[in-house]
């Protein structure tokens, strides 16, 4: 290699870590933290406080940092990210109008979960009108390994596919074999169910999407507390969430992360 190219791979380098740096400090806001001071980035990036200050002074330019009197929060330029990605990622009205009559129906949380890599993610949620519920996040990765929507996700994942969930699991490389076990009778059966198998005292009863090439793009699911999900309501979901599942597929079910995109 040349001195050009070492130069060059070095600037990439220089320029990849920079770019991670940023988006570690606008990983630092949440929710629960929407302002962060400059020590706090200092002391949970581990940067030195000048270094520090050029990248927040760079955000800022950016507009994507707004220095406010309790810290600093996120700029104008993220709101338009935000809309962005909300337009660009929300269902069509006709399927979130489903969705919600779903909830309202049955009393618990709707979730539409997608296949994204070795995660699974939740692309819609309409919450349950009781107290007690489950609640994700739109835009949450789940993993994989459990789950009524994983099972119907995976109904025709390759065994590689298995293998390398499995292994990323807290049950080894040898859960590959129930993965396969689920997913099989989760195409018998036409839906799936899961207790609490990633979450202590949730159940979740799921069933598939169809896309337009007959393909499975997509998990419908209700999920709540495991007391109000004994067997005799389980079916009665599963038919519910049929019905809608059903109607979505014929109402040409889209989305960015569809397999055909």
């Amino acid at each position: 290699m040349s001195g050009t190219d070492h130069e060059g791979a070095a600037a990439e380098a220089t320029g990849v870590r920079s770019v991670r740096r940023a988006l570690d400090i606008l990983g630092l806001l949440t929710e629960d933290q929407p302002t962060v001071t400059l020590r706090e980035i200092v002391d949970a990036t581990g940067l030195a406080k000048t270094t520090v200050v050029r990248m927040v002074q760079t955000l800022e330019q950016c507009g994507l940092l707004w220095d406010t009197p309790a810290g600093y929060t996120a700029g104008p330029g993220l709101w338009r990210w935000a809309h962005l990605a909300q337009t660009s990622w929300e269902l069509p009205r006709e399927t979130r109008k489903l969705m919600r009559e779903l909830a309202e129906e049955q009393q618990e949380t709707v979730n539409l979960f997608m296949l994204r890599g070795l995660s699974r993610v939740c692309v819609a949620q309409q919450e349950s009108p009781q107290p007690l519920r489950h609640v994700v996040r739109v835009g949450d990765e789940l993993p994989l390994w459990a789950g009524a929507s994983s099972k119907i996700l995976l109904r025709t994942a390759p065994d590689a596919l298995l293998r390398r969930i499995a292994a990323g699991s807290p049950h080894g490389e040898g859960h590959a074999r129930q993965l396969r076990v689920w997913a099989d009778l989760a195409a018998e059966r036409g839906f799936a169910v899961s207790r609490g198998e990633r979450d202590e005292g949730l159940t979740a009863v799921a069933v598939p999407v169809v896309g337009r090439g007959g393909a499975v793009v997509a998990s419908l699911s209700l999920s709540g507390p495991s007391h109000r999900f004994p067997e005799s309501v389980v079916e009665r979901f599963a038919t519910a969430l049929a019905e809608v599942a059903r109607r979505m597929s014929e109402q040409g079910f889209d989305h960015p992360l569809s397999p055909s995109k």
